[in-house]
């Protein structure tokens, strides 16, 4: 199957996007903003500046993929090879590549995120560097980037293979200690890790996986019953100091981040940051707010400290086995909400796939796979085993951003009605963009579950956009066209709508 070529972006260009922003963002402070009229309202007024308004470059969204087996409920790691793309018949794999991944014509999610010594975990003999652990794994990951056309992975350990590590084991913790981290920190054995972490990326790359990004470690403060690796904020600053100017010298376009966790602001971020020649490696923090209210990124201070580096989420997932109607909502509010008040410039979901047969699949997941191994079909009746299906709840809160808001879409300011205190709406939240060829969209969002709202939309422009609705049961269901340059648009309790100038 032909792939266009993708747009090349380096971490460069990802820098200087962080600096126009960052000055956009001061600029925005000044400009007037419509207060809103009184409590109680059911409509605000709003102005898309799509004439002057740019802000930063929006490369595309993320997720992860489970290519190997992990217990129910995150307990352990079974021998069982089970993964997708593995477990999927092969009309199965292309229907995943083609409706979930790639959803559009072109292409659909930028970054595949793949957790290195969790999901590849393959160990060589003396220990020391990850490989597959089943025939093909690689060649059928390659097979999924291709076919969905996505740019490159994400590449992060869940932690560094055994021999590097105090336990000998992948696994971050036991019926006797936790907190298991690295062997030695030693000048030379942290040296040969940082060679044995290149060769890793290098088995990638030469078995066609392009690499995009490369994080030291997944969430460096926890130890885990699955694979993970304990790091203090000395040991961080250490590991990654003897690793990253390897990484960078081997691959100098891949994007480095820290700390998938708690970015510049959490303890190993501030060890980073007063380091000078660890920060130089550094092209963007990275948090994990996993299942957070999105008011949050509203609120919350995520790059007063950043030194101009872009910080974005790059995992967002629900705990407690769920999803709900409130939480597609939420998570169409965390993708604008960390656009639109910290600028960043991806963001990424957590599973695309996870199994039938695992507890916390619904919470994580935006959709279900069954594998060969699962004959309990009380759960999820209508999966094949080698099949899969949506999970509505999570999918819908990201599909139309996925398919409306294509590679290197710019943002643009809007203009929106505030509370007497100067805050914004958080109920009502709304986003703007041009994509790279210049066609104007907009999403829209209404978190009551009671009330409408309607958006007075002053757009510039006296042509037509045309809708389409999401919500937790409702997906792409299209809208009469408006025509501008001001739209009445009147959202739905629960629902979420991108508005699509045309042509």
């Amino acid at each position: 199957m032909h792939r266009p070529e993708p747009n090349q972006i380096s971490r460069r260009s990802i820098l200087r996007g962080a600096a126009v922003a960052g000055a956009a963002a001061a600029g925005a402070s000044m400009l007037r903003l419509p207060v809103a009229r009184a409590a109680g309202l059911d409509s605000g007024d709003y102005t898309i500046r799509y004439d002057n308004g740019a802000r930063q470059t929006i490369k595309g969204l993320g997720f992860e993929i489970q290519s190997d087996s992990i217990g129910s409920g995150n307990n352990g790691m079974p021998d069982l090879v089970s993964g997708v793309p593995y477990d999927l018949t092969p009309s199965e794999r292309t229907r995943f590549y083609q409706q979930m991944l790639k959803i559009r014509s072109d292409r659909g999610f930028r970054y595949c995120r793949l957790a290195l010594g969790l999901y590849h975990r393959g160990v060589t003999a003396d220990g020391k560097r990850l490989v597959d652990r089943y025939d093909g794994q690689t060649a059928l990951l390659a097979e999924m980037i291709s076919q969905a056309g996505i740019e490159g992975v994400a590449a992060e350990y869940w932690s560094p293979a055994p021999a590097w590590k105090s336990n000998n084991s992948l696994v971050g913790k036991d019926a006797n200690a936790s907190g298991y981290g690295l062997a030695s920190f030693a000048p030379a054995d942290l040296d040969a890790m940082g060679n044995a972490m290149v060769a890793d990326l290098d088995y990638l790359a030469a078995r066609g996986i392009p690499i995009k990004m490369w994080g030291l470690q997944n969430e460096p403060d926890s130890s885990a019953w699955y694979s993970s690796c304990f790091y203090d904020a000395p040991q961080y600053l250490a590991a990654f100091k003897a690793v990253a100017p390897k990484i960078r010298a081997k691959y100098p376009d891949v994007m480095i981040h820290a700390d998938s966790r708690g970015g510049w602001s959490g303890v190993r971020g501030q060890a980073i940051v007063a380091d000078q020649q660890a920060l130089r490696y550094v092209d963007a923090w990275t948090y994990h707010r996993v299942g957070e209210y999105a008011d949050e990124q509203v609120t919350g201070d995520y790059t007063s400290g950043a030194l101009g580096r872009p910080v974005f989420n790059n995992e967002f997932e629900y705990l407690h086995q769920t999803s709900s109607f409130n939480r597609t909502i939420n998570t169409a509010h965390s993708i604008m909400n960390w656009m639109t008040f910290q600028n960043s410039p991806t963001w990424f979901w957590l599973h695309a796939l996870k199994p039938t047969t695992n507890s916390e699949s619904k919470g994580y997941s935006l959709g279900f796979w069954r594998p060969p191994s699962d004959t309990d079909f009380s759960r999820y009746p209508n999966i094949k085993a080698g099949h899969w299906d949506f999970n509505p709840e999570n999918w819908n809160a990201v599909a139309g951003f996925v398919r409306y808001m294509p590679w290197d879409s710019v943002r643009h300011h809007v203009e929106e009605p505030v509370h007497d205190d100067g805050s914004p709406y958080l109920d009502h939240r709304i986003m703007a963009w041009k994509t790279a060829q210049g066609k104007q969209i907009f999403a829209l969002t209404n978190r009551s579950s009671s009330r409408p709202w309607t958006y007075n939309v002053d757009t510039q422009t006296t042509a037509s956009f045309e809708g389409h609705r999401y919500g937790p049961t409702t997906h792409s269901q299209t809208l009469a066209a408006k025509t501008g340059p001001t739209l009445a648009i009147t959202v739905p309790p629960l629902s979420i709508e991108f508005w699509v100038r045309t042509p």
